[in-house]
């Protein structure tokens, strides 16, 4: 059974600085593009960043540019989101992907495994 778990999350003020990490069981990524997204209450599930599988090609959402940063351990089958400047509107549930593809995407209907998301809440 694959599953994708999330964890480091929590509350943190402005300015302050979080890490997330996904941790694969079941299968493999090694070979697959992983992404995070996120969802806020009332809002879609957006992008946040996207890493290819061999962290080579890396893709942002412009709202977090210069102050997220995604990368990959693919011994340890896990994904990390490293946060930093964290403003109030990045709270949100973040939820870790898996694709099938070995690029990463924007679409969410690309992602075909997802975890049960981790909760972000930045306090002004």
């Amino acid at each position: 059974q694959v599953q994708l778990v999330e964890s480091g999350g929590g509350l943190v003020q402005a300015g302050g600085s979080l890490r997330l990490s996904c941790a694969a069981s079941g299968r493999t990524f090694s070979s697959n593009a992983m992404g995070w997204f996120r969802q806020a209450p009332g809002k879609e599930r957006e992008f946040v960043a996207a890493i290819s599988w061999n962290g080579g090609s890396i893709d942002y959402a412009g709202s977090v540019k210069g102050r997220f940063t995604i990368s990959r351990d693919n011994a340890k089958n896990t994904v990390y989101l490293e946060m930093s400047s964290l403003k109030p509107e990045d709270t949100a549930v973040y939820y870790c992907a898996a694709s099938m593809a070995m690029y990463g995407s924007r679409w969410y209907a690309d992602y075909v495994y997802w975890g049960q998301g981790t909760q972000v809440t930045v306090s002004s």
